[in-house]
């Protein structure tokens, strides 16, 4: 049988163990969306690109 006194020090450690894991969590998000970021503007320069290309094929 479980004590009192065991499950407070395991709910106590499990709480530490999320608040820990949520401390992850967010601080990968933030570095997903900061390469989302730096990728949605990769794309749109190449878009430019590619658009700029096709217009001096047109031409020639």
């Amino acid at each position: 049988m479980t004590t009192l006194r065991s499950l407070r020090e395991k709910i106590q450690k499990l709480e530490s163990e999320k608040a820990d894991l949520m401390a992850v969590i967010e601080e990968l998000k933030e570095k997903a969306e900061t390469k989302a970021t730096a990728l949605e503007e990769e794309v749109a320069k190449l878009r430019e690109e590619a658009e700029s290309l096709k217009e001096m094929l047109d031409i020639l």
